[in-house]
């Protein structure tokens, strides 16, 4: 073997050479880097491998601990530097097969085998040091990703600067954004589950609050598809409230506008969709304390005695007075709902039959909901 590594020991620099235009040609992030990258740092770690692997001809380990050390610490460098794990691994790979090719042209009868050994040892050594490296780098910095994005979307909602947080993040926040709030129910989906969901639903990162379910979409991706795809993702449905802020300085202002009708339509037991302010406008005016909203609630006080009436007024009411989905909701037939109908009528002194009389009724509804809340 010692013949075949006076051989090879000749070529390394030009199979370096060969290996680094392979990566640069194959394999993206690669192709990406500076000519002045690939030329330095690349060609040295790259150099320094085919050195471990010429060593292995001499018969000595294919990685000592000092070799394991620097290999880890390229590794984790190259994680920090954003290089996907695949990436890593096909750069290795390259390098194994140029090294073999190479081998197969100067090994002589029956050194090819051993060499061969050589090469698998490094290999099985390496590649899971290159993994087990790679991932924990990606751990931190996934980490520290997230922190920097909690504190930017935290600077965001608060009216705080965030220019020098959204340059950490890598985030580039634009003028107009969505808020919206999300009420999942118990037990909350994973994080991790909504964030990809959301993700790939505007094809870009999303800055969200996992904590207090907000998230912030940029201008151009409204949030009512996102609801529907929320629920389907999540397996049921959910309370979603959202307001626009129509740049930076304005997404605090419209983020208590969500928690505002939020807040509301949790009170009044509202059915899951998406909710903005104009379709709680009349309910957070009645929400306000005082006398008019005890004399509207009374209204309904003829009623305490009958609660399938209450219910049956109240499912009407929620569904617009559309007599068909208020009968099926209820499980009921049509004349069994006119019916319970013309008792409220008759029991409140309200007829729904007539306009200002019916509004009256409705808001009379609202205004309980908002007493008991």
């Amino acid at each position: 073997m010692s013949d075949l590594h006076s051989r090879m020991a000749p070529r390394v620099r030009e199979l370096t050479s060969a290996v680094v235009a392979r990566c640069a040609a194959e394999i993206p992030f690669y192709r990406d880097l500076p000519p002045e990258i690939l030329s330095g740092e690349v060609t040295r770690s790259v150099s320094a491998v085919l050195a471990m692997l010429l060593r292995t001809l001499r018969g000595h380990d294919a990685v000592g601990p000092g070799d394991l050390t620097r290999i880890i610490e390229w590794s984790a460098r190259r994680a920090e530097e954003r290089l996907p794990l695949e990436a890593a691994v096909s750069a290795y790979l390259i390098g194994a097969e140029v090294w073999w090719r190479a081998l197969t042209e100067a090994a002589g009868p029956g050194e090819l085998a051993e060499a061969g050994e050589g090469l698998l040892g490094y290999l099985r050594t390496a590649m899971p040091a290159v993994a087990l490296a790679h991932q924990q780098a990606q751990e931190d910095i996934r980490s520290e990703d997230k922190r920097v994005r909690r504190a930017l979307i935290g600077a965001l909602l608060s009216g705080r600067p965030y220019e020098s947080l959204a340059e950490a993040a890598g985030v580039e926040v634009g003028q107009a954004h969505e808020v919206v709030l999300f009420d999942f129910g118990q037990p909350a989906p994973p994080a991790r589950l909504v964030q990809s969901a959301m993700d790939a639903h505007t094809g870009s990162l999303v800055l969200m609050d996992h904590v207090d379910g907000v998230a912030l979409l940029p201008d151009g991706c409204p949030p009512e598809p996102l609801a529907d795809r929320l629920a389907d993702v999540v397996g049921r449905p959910l309370l979603v409230a959202a307001a626009l802020a129509e740049e930076p300085a304005r997404i605090p202002e419209a983020a208590r506008e969500a928690r505002a009708v939020m807040e509301l339509v949790r009170r009044l037991g509202r059915p899951p969709g998406l909710y903005r302010f104009d379709d709680v406008l009349l309910e957070h005016q009645l929400a306000r304390p005082g006398a008019g909203l005890s004399r509207l609630a009374a209204k309904l006080a003829p009623l305490d005695g009958h609660p399938h009436l209450l219910e049956t007024l109240r499912a009407f009411v929620h569904r617009g007075h559309n007599r068909r989905r208020t009968a099926l909701d209820l499980h009921i037939h049509r004349n069994t709902l006119d019916y319970r109908l013309r008792r409220v009528s008759l029991l409140t002194g309200l007829d729904l039959a007539v306009p200002a009389q019916a509004r009256l009724l409705e808001a009379a509804v609202t205004a309980r909901d908002l007493a008991r809340s």
